[in-house]
């Protein structure tokens, strides 16, 4: 983990978050700015930068796994989610660590943001 890293200090409890599932290996909480009626962050506990720095596959199972049980928990698989992550600037990361967008409650657009 990271000292300085925003989602390590959620995953230490060091910064409140409305936490809505939690594993071994991936924690789950509610966005603070959300872009739909759902928006939940899905991260691995361990900190990872990126998808493109992520190594372990099996860690990367299990929070796409739990990013799928939250939908499910939030009623969105009947009608349909978005799973999303950013990688990079120009990708729109602004954190630096991994983290999953589960997003849901509406009708989601493609492209998802206007050029």
């Amino acid at each position: 983990m990271s000292d300085s890293c925003l989602f390590c200090r959620i995953v230490r409890r060091e910064i409140p978050a409305a936490i809505v599932a939690e594993t071994e290996h991936a924690l789950a909480f509610r966005d603070i700015a959300p872009q739909a009626p759902v928006h939940v962050l899905v991260i691995p506990k361990a900190h990872v930068a990126s998808l493109d720095a992520a190594t372990d596959a099996a860690m990367l199972g299990h929070v796409v796994h739990l990013a799928a049980e939250v939908a499910r928990a939030e009623g969105l698989a009947e009608t349909g989610y978005r799973v999303v992550t950013n990688i990079g600037s120009d990708g729109g990361q602004s954190v630096a660590h991994l983290h999953f967008h589960v997003l849901g409650g509406r009708a989601m657009g493609w492209p998802p943001f206007p050029r």
